[in-house]
């Protein structure tokens, strides 16, 4: 079995997978993508790498695995609070203003794009339950390119090392202690819809009023980036924000969107008159 994948078996796993999802693979984390390859192809007992890409160019369902395996899933409740604060205190009373405003209908619809394990969306219904006014209803979608990360997600429950950073109260109020960690509460679960989405392809949503998609950018090159940039806006209200990682950014790029700088955090806002 080949332990390392050559330049020409690398250069065939790094296109393909930039084809279907747009993930970049670049040579500076090209040991991540020969440290997954190899462990597919033990898990698998598959020969060499080239066998294996015979195998994902023929089955979707193996391409999905093989998508799922080589992603990064790094998250964490609350994480970048900063983001949280501002959603809280300037983004969520904007879109209620703005609704009551328009009179337009009043449920506020919210995407975590790149939820992995569910962490994030779970963060934001959590937020949603303490402060969204009476007479408003919310919606949260999630979602990811890996399979696996959304059945974590779906069951809610994590380990007691994964809770760190949630707010005693809210632990307290919206999980339940069990054997080894905890798990979160029907009253928040069903709040949130899981899905599986490549950010690649339109999802089709429209009119949201906000999306997080934090750390997910720094994956793609930039017409990888502008694409799903642009898919955003489509899936995007004509008065809504962004909110992208801390380390990312839209400056150069062709995009429409309006750079907010907060007392609490920099985002972005969709402003379409």
């Amino acid at each position: 079995m080949n332990e390392v994948l050559n330049d020409a078996d690398y250069e065939l796993f790094r296109k393909i997978i930039y084809d279907e999802s747009g993930i970049t693979f670049s040579d500076t984390n090209r040991a991540i993508l020969d440290s997954r390859i190899k462990g597919i192809l033990r898990e698998k007992n598959i020969a060499t790498p080239k066998d294996y890409y015979a195998l994902i160019t023929k089955n979707k369902e193996e391409m999905k695995e093989m998508l799922d395996s080589v992603t990064t899933n790094l998250t964490r409740f609350f994480r970048n609070q900063p983001h949280f604060d501002a959603f809280e205190k300037y983004v969520i009373p904007n879109v209620v203003e703005m609704k009551k405003t328009k009179g337009i209908d009043r449920t506020i619809r919210i995407w975590s794009a790149g939820c992995s394990t569910g962490e994030e969306p779970y963060t934001i219904a959590m937020i949603m339950k303490e402060i969204c006014p009476v007479g408003f209803n919310f919606q949260i979608t999630a979602s990811d390119i890996s399979l696996k990360s959304l059945m974590t997600a779906k069951q809610g429950f994590y380990a007691d090392s994964k809770i760190d950073g949630i707010p005693p109260n809210y632990l307290q109020k919206y999980f339940t202690k069990v054997e080894g960690g905890y798990q979160i509460k029907d009253e928040i679960k069903s709040t949130v819809r899981f899905d599986y989405h490549n950010l690649k392809n339109d999802s089709g949503a429209r009119n949201l009023d906000v999306v997080f998609c934090r750390n997910v950018l720094i994956y793609f090159d930039e017409p990888a980036q502008l694409t799903v940039i642009k898919n955003f806006w489509n899936s995007m209200a004509q008065q809504s924000f962004l909110f992208i990682g801390h380390s990312e950014s839209l400056f150069g790029m062709k995009t429409d969107f309006e750079f907010l700088k907060t007392e609490w955090a920099c985002f972005y806002k969709k402003d379409q008159k």
